[in-house]
């Protein structure tokens, strides 16, 4: 009797086992078949997340001056626009000028950065066959010595652009900076000008953040751990530049799109990037 139900332990046992074999060979050679090149597809699956930027916990000011964002519609006999100039940096409201879409709010303005050297990416609605127009961008240290202060060409229609810093320039760690873009429709050195400002610090990374993006060699998935690790500046610049080249891309204009949504800049959303216009 013990001779019959021992064969029967066996005999049960290797069949669940041959079909635990037969699964996994089954699932083994789909993997394969997936795995395998494929043709890229004319329209590729889309993701399933997009970039998202997250405010980090508890934000602290950077500086206690309030920045702007976006700059006045229409000042210093520069011409009516129906989307002001724009810096894309992270926005906390504090106060309304206005009820006017177009007027300026001001509030905090910055964004972090793990880069020595970051871009800054401004939306420009002035163009350069305005006359006697001038642009300038500049970066000041906490005690409002001059790092990079610059001519910026203005586009020949309207157009986010970027702005990157020189060899000679360069952000120190745990350091706090103040940008301006200033836009001049008059050359005239007494009248105000259409400006943007705001601060920007560079932070080291913590290992945990650091362990993430080892993790993976995807820029897609790189942009996403900075976006929704806070780190905005090299979030933004990284898609920027995959976005310049990939211009007709649908899945790279929806993370755009997504990363620029989720600080409500929804309204340049579409607006096209073009080349660094530095002088």
């Amino acid at each position: 009797m013990k001779w019959i139900l021992t064969t029967a332990l066996i005999l049960s046992s290797t069949t669940q086992y041959s079909a635990q074999v037969t699964d996994q060979t089954k699932q083994s050679v789909t993997n394969k078949q997936l795995a395998q090149p494929v043709q890229t597809p004319a329209s590729p699956q889309q993701p399933t997340s997009r970039p998202v930027f997250i405010l980090p916990k508890a934000p602290a000011p950077l500086s206690p001056v309030s920045g702007r964002r976006a700059g006045m519609g229409s000042r210093d006999n520069c011409p009516a626009v129906s989307t002001p100039l724009t810096a894309l940096v992270p926005f906390q409201e504090e106060q309304k000028v206005g009820k006017q879409t177009n007027k300026s709010i001001i509030g905090t303005v910055e964004g972090l950065t793990t880069l020595e050297r970051p871009t800054f990416w401004f939306y420009i609605p002035y163009t350069k066959d305005l006359s006697n127009s001038s642009a300038e961008f500049s970066l000041q240290d906490s005690a409002e010595n001059d790092v990079y202060r610059n001519a910026i060409a203005l586009p020949s229609k309207p157009s986010i652009i970027s702005i990157s810093l020189p060899s000679t320039a360069s952000l120190k760690v745990n350091k706090t900076y103040r940008w301006y873009l200033k836009v001049r429709c008059m050359q005239d050195t007494a009248s105000i000008p259409v400006y943007v400002e705001g601060d920007i610090k560079r932070i080291n990374l913590d290992s945990r953040v650091m362990q993430q993006l080892e993790a993976t060699n995807a820029p897609r998935q790189k942009i996403i751990i900075y976006a929704e690790k806070g780190i905005w500046f090299d979030a933004l610049n990284m898609l920027a530049q995959i976005h310049i080249s990939n211009y007709n891309d649908a899945s790279v204009q929806q993370d755009w799109q997504s990363l620029l949504q989720s600080i409500n800049l929804d309204n340049i959303a579409t607006v096209p990037l073009v080349s660094s216009p530095n002088r």
